[in-house]
């Protein structure tokens, strides 16, 4: 076999398994639930134990919870069975036995599932999202309303600033790789954005569209009216400090009816029904 007939190693890329890249690079299970369970324990007094996870991709959130206590359970929901599959895989597997029975993985539209009342239901990574019609959103919000047990929260994450409506790339280092936000086309009409995650490596090869978005960006005000009509009481939203001097965003979040003219920032909404 001549050196050009060599078998070729396999590059960093294309060894990558994009799930776990993702994991790494966009989500922090961890800090969400220090935010549930404290959000939690104030508005009602307690500690939640039963929680829904819907868009739920690789259900790390949920592993994670039934991890925290005992008396936790989870569902997770998603309409993917592929990422399901990896999921029982990757990250049910590595659960004990006993963990593993407080959990269950729910291939279903969250427009459709039933499932029991849980006292948090969450909708994080800006997946639902996916809705781009009111009336799609607020029959969403009702089922969610109707998925909770009467002392129970809607948990869902948002974002603002100017820097939603626009094409941009954001580069981010992570361990073993670079992390590659990209807002490739938005519609100022219809106020839908089309995004890509890329994966960078440091051999110089990449894994481009490892996943891709089309959503609608929707005002955290505009959320709370449809909130509103689906039923709910109180909606509040937590959005994330700024340093004051330096106007670096912060890991902490309050809630507040203000926003000052960032150019981009992170929040969350928590709903009563």
């Amino acid at each position: 076999m001549s050196t050009a007939e060599k078998i070729q190693p396999m590059t960093m890329a294309e060894q990558a398994d994009r799930h776990l890249l993702y994991q790494a690079s966009v989500q922090n299970p961890d800090f969400e639930l220090d935010f549930i369970d404290k959000t939690f324990k104030k508005l009602r007094g307690r500690k939640p134990r039963t929680m829904r996870e819907d868009f739920a991709g690789t259900a790390i959130s949920s592993c994670q919870w039934v991890k925290r206590r005992r008396t936790n359970k989870a569902v997770a929901v998603d309409i993917d069975a592929e990422v399901l599959d990896w999921s029982r895989r990757y990250n049910v597997a590595k659960l004990t036995i006993e963990q593993q029975q407080r959990i269950e993985l729910l291939l279903d539209d969250v427009l459709n599932v039933e499932t029991p009342r849980v006292d948090v239901l969450q909708a994080y990574n800006f997946s639902y999202w996916f809705f781009q019609e009111r009336t799609t959103m607020l029959e969403y919000f009702k089922r969610t309303r109707e998925a909770l047990v009467d002392d129970g929260l809607l948990f869902l994450d948002v974002f603002g600033g100017s820097e939603c409506y626009q094409t941009q790339k954001e580069k981010r280092k992570v361990d073993g790789f670079k992390y590659v936000w990209e807002q490739a086309e938005f519609n100022a009409i219809t106020n839908e954005l089309k995004c890509h995650i890329h994966f960078h490596f440091p051999d110089k090869s990449k894994l481009k569209k490892a996943f891709s978005y089309t959503w609608r960006v929707w005002g955290a005000r505009e959320l709370r009216e449809i909130l509103a009509e689906a039923g709910f009481s109180e909606s509040i939203v937590y959005r994330q400090k700024f340093d004051p001097k330096t106007d670096e965003a912060l890991d902490e979040y309050i809630a507040t009816d203000e926003a000052e003219d960032y150019a981009c920032w992170l929040g969350y909404i928590v709903a009563k029904p």
